[in-house]
């Protein structure tokens, strides 16, 4: 390919925290290049997925080719929540600048500087974008001037803009020519690297790459470098976003190949597809290992193929998705799946429902534990039903993460205090702007990613008036004072809903979790007794009162002998039922346990 027609290629991503208006930024740009026609517009035009639309955020990263001029314009879409920066983390690997959005009502919030660092890690050229300043309650010299501390770039430099209304989207269409530096080809010898690959019911399954150098066509024999496998590339082409068919794909762009292969497995996200001479692979990506557990059986045992199909094809549409078999004497066959986080499985179930159309039940989620055993042994262990014996464990690690949380100055108070409720461990403060009460700070802690993960979002959001946000990584394990907390529910144990907890929490939890519970199991014709225990001894106890008939409903008058007979009946038809009675227990009852 020319030297001339790489220099009018521009590779670029959009990176911002949640809800800072990067679909809409791309729904202008689309507009003001023409891309897609005033009657195909709508808002989110990008976002595919019904879920995102529904939900208004970005879930998955979407390709998109742009002509501006004469140039060739490639954006990534990415998502904004902290559960998907791997899909960030992708685009970046395949673009030469970003867009750095920030939303003028908002400020600096944690996911923009968790996205920022990323892009400065990927050595991309950023441009600063202050978004939504038609909005009366916008602050954008304040904005302004948290970025020139962030950034150490110019106040001029900053691009001021309205997504929704299109103030000087323009200007950011001539900065991204301008300041944005095109593409370097690696070569003659045709190199790309999967950044994202999907599964479609007609075509198998489709990579999106980005070429680093030479060029690849219609009927061109290619191989995966890594896996060393040989295919033909049946069609390939760019995104408008829709996929439109092209002669061939040339260094520096951005499109997709269409492999012929029919198993997902084959075709992973960060291999290299190259010509056949081709030997040595691109760097890649660092394999996300999932921080979440939680295990998704089929309500319908029969239903177990269509689950593993579906999984399979949303794995390879989504790397950081794992997944492995297992079965359960209560809940029959199926898969223990390992996420980024809550908001990550919560989208894979309902994606699974509307997909595939699955019924699932899904245990409490839990974190990977690292046991040292009595004989130096050291194992993973997921599920806390894998937790040898007291007397076989040396010590018990649980991941511990990075936090960082982006408020105003006021709230720091009540934010400190819940992340000592939920054993954080303070590191240092850090002033983004410094204007008394509107002054804006990062709290750098450090804490268990296991008191994360349930509802630590939704009590920040409602300490800060909804105003503190949170990112978060992973620094690694420590070890800890852990123990299994076990539920019984009629005298049986419910593995399900055992957790592992902290020694000092116990008391406080197992009276905590069968409180719950009593106001969640529905009453049976018999009294059920919860029970919460650590090893041997019961911590708390609650019982559920039966459901009473009124036996003596048909008596009238009479001897009250009859009366007093048919009651003793009752009791020991009770009592029978206590003894072979089973309860069910609603799926609500396990997250319910675990919020409680």
């Amino acid at each position: 390919m020319s030297k001339n027609s790489l220099q009018n290629i521009r590779n670029f991503s959009i990176v911002a925290h949640i809800d800072h208006g990067k679909s809409t930024l791309a729904d202008r740009l689309l507009e003001l290049t023409k891309t897609v026609s005033k009657r195909e517009m709508k808002e989110q035009v990008l976002d595919q997925m019904d879920l995102e639309r529904e939900k208004g955020i970005t879930i998955k990263l979407q390709p998109v080719t742009m002509k501006h001029g004469e140039y060739t314009l490639n954006l990534i879409d990415t998502p904004g929540h902290v559960d998907f920066s791997y899909e960030v983390s992708r685009s970046l690997a395949a673009c030469e600048g970003a867009l750095l959005l920030i939303d003028a009502t908002q400020g600096i919030q944690a996911q923009t500087l968790a996205n920022l660092y990323m892009a400065i890690e990927h050595d991309l050229e950023i441009i600063p974008v202050v978004n939504k300043i038609d909005m009366p309650n916008a602050e954008i010299d304040k904005t302004v001037a948290e970025i020139v501390d962030i950034l150490g770039c110019q106040p001029e430099e900053i691009l001021k803009v309205s997504a929704k209304e299109g103030t000087n989207v323009e200007k950011v269409l001539e900065t991204i020519i301008e300041r944005i530096p095109p593409p370097q080809s690696k070569g003659d010898q045709f190199q790309s690297l999967i950044f994202d690959s999907y599964y479609d019911d007609f075509r198998g399954v489709v990579a999106c790459v980005r070429v680093f150098g030479g060029s690849v066509k219609k009927g061109d024999r290619v191989k995966f470098v890594f896996s060393n496998k040989e295919i033909e590339v049946l069609d390939l082409g760019i995104y408008t976003p829709r996929l439109k068919s092209c002669e061939q794909l040339n260094s520096g762009e951005v499109g997709y190949l269409i492999t012929g292969l029919k198993k997902v497995s084959d075709c992973q996200v960060g291999e290299t597809i190259a010509g056949l001479k081709v030997d040595t692979s691109l760097p890649g990506y660092k394999e996300m290992k999932p921080a979440v557990f939680a295990s998704f059986y089929p309500t319908d045992a029969t239903d177990y193929p269509k689950l593993r199909e579906g999984l399979e094809k949303l794995k390879l549409n989504d790397a950081a998705l794992t997944y492995e078999p297992e079965s359960s004497s209560a809940l029959g066959r199926g898969f223990r799946c390992g996420f980024l986080g809550l908001l990550h499985l919560e989208i894979i179930q309902e994606r699974l429902k509307r997909e595939y159309d699955l019924t699932l039940v899904i245990t409490a989620p839990s974190v990977a534990y690292q046991i040292i055993t009595s004989t130096d042994q050291k194992k993973t262990i997921y599920t806390p039903s894998e937790l040898p014996e007291a007397n076989q464990i040396k010590e018990i690690r649980e991941p511990w993460v990075k936090v960082d949380l982006v408020m105003p100055n006021q709230y720091i108070g009540d934010v400190m205090e819940l992340m000592q409720h939920y054993r954080g461990e303070y590191q240092t403060t850090e002033y983004i702007t410094s204007e008394g009460e509107q002054a804006r700070v990062i709290l750098h802690y450090e804490a268990p990613l296991a008191s994360l993960i349930m509802d630590f979002y939704d009590k920040l959001k409602s300490v800060s008036s909804g105003y503190a946000s949170m990112s978060y990584e992973m620094t690694g394990y420590r070890a800890s004072d852990l123990i299994k907390l076990d539920i019984l529910v009629a005298g049986d144990l419910v593995e399900s809903l055992s957790r592992i907890i902290p020694k000092n929490n116990a008391n406080r939890d197992g009276k905590r979790a069968v409180t719950t519970l009593k106001d969640v199991i529905p009453s049976q014709n018999f009294q059920i007794t919860l029970q919460a225990a650590v090893g041997g001894n019961i911590l708390a106890r609650e019982n559920i009162k039966a459901l009473r008939k009124d036996v003596t409903a048909k008596l009238y008058g009479g001897d009250v002998t009859r009366k007093r007979k048919l009651l003793e009946k009752q009791k020991k038809g009770k009592k029978k039922m206590q003894v072979m009675g089973k309860v069910a227990i609603p799926q609500e009852a396990f997250l319910a346990v675990l919020k409680g």
